[in-house]
């Protein structure tokens, strides 16, 4: 045993560390085993199948080709939608941003006690019900003839119908829905986590709220908006279900004929590899604006 106010034995703290370590990749072990089956094993198949002339199934021996990667640069049909898609992802984040990260700082900042508890259980409530029933729920709401509609011609009687349903502006709505509560949560815990002694110390240093909120609150606060974003973005793109329901003919987005591949056309090959190219799209997009988020995160 080491006398009092001594450091342990070098070889007695590596050892330690080691049990510690071992402790923390036997308790984690079980989730990333997990993840493998359900993740990584899946893409691995999807990535062989992009690579095959044709599915694997029947008589014909499918060979290796680079064809349905190819199809992808040859048919601007596919380049258009890819496009169309990032670019929803675009709407929608900046949307969710706008909309959520005020809401998250008025919650984090100026809602307390139990009200604060409520508002929280109001934006989880929504994870609370199916997914495609939210979906539902907004054609009644955004139709010609909806509930927002008979309420304007209630009030405003003759005035016209605003009905956008099958539009892309639906599909917008309905995504924002479906993703603003990622962006609340995400901006909430990174600003709650904020010492309220540093804002007290910028007041009294005389800086006004605008200073307090671009020095000090928002950098402190831009981890949680990064991983909004990310959380926000990278679903939106690849969306099917909303832009199916919502959108109509104006709906039809790369997830929407990647989802065609699997389940109309029985095309595994091509819907594999139009979502890798997705993939890799998204991916550069990310490390494109990479250097912009590293040095404001430095700055944080």
């Amino acid at each position: 045993m080491a006398p009092l106010g001594r450091h342990p034995p070098d070889g007695n703290r590596a050892l330690a560390e080691h049990k510690r370590a071992w402790v923390g990749y036997g308790l984690t072990a079980p989730s990333y085993l997990w993840l493998t089956i359900t993740v990584f094993l899946p893409l691995v198949v999807m990535l062989y199948f992009s690579f095959l002339s044709q599915m694997p199934f029947g008589t014909a021996e499918p060979a290796l080709s680079l064809k349905h990667y190819a199809t992808f640069f040859e048919r601007d049909f596919y380049r258009f939608l890819a496009w169309r898609s990032i670019k929803l992802g675009l709407y929608v984040t900046f949307f969710c941003v706008l909309l959520g990260y005020p809401a998250a700082l008025i919650l984090a900042r100026v809602v307390e006690g139990r009200w604060r508890e409520a508002v929280l259980l109001l934006i989880v409530l929504p994870f609370w019900s199916n997914a495609l029933i939210r979906i539902f729920a907004w054609t009644m709401v955004l139709r010609s003839d909806g509930i927002v509609d008979h309420a304007i011609h209630v009030i405003l009687p003759g005035a016209p119908s605003i009905g956008i349903l099958y539009s892309y502006s639906a599909v917008v709505i309905g995504l924002i829905h479906s993703f603003l509560p990622y962006m609340i949560l995400t901006c909430y815990i990174s600003l709650q986590a904020i010492d309220s002694s540093l804002i007290e110390a910028a007041r009294s240093l005389g800086a006004s709220y605008p200073t307090i909120f671009r020095r000090v609150i928002l950098p402190l606060s831009l981890p949680g908006l990064v991983v909004g974003v990310v959380l926000t973005f990278v679903p939106v793109v690849g969306a099917f279900m909303e832009p199916r329901i919502l959108g109509g003919k104006e709906g039809i987005m790369m997830g929407t004929v990647i989802e065609d591949q699997f389940t109309e056309v029985f095309n595994w090959p091509l819907g594999a590899a139009l979502s890798f190219t997705l993939l890799a799209l998204v991916l550069l997009t990310f490390a494109v604006s990479f250097p912009f988020i590293k040095d404001r995160l430095k700055l944080a």
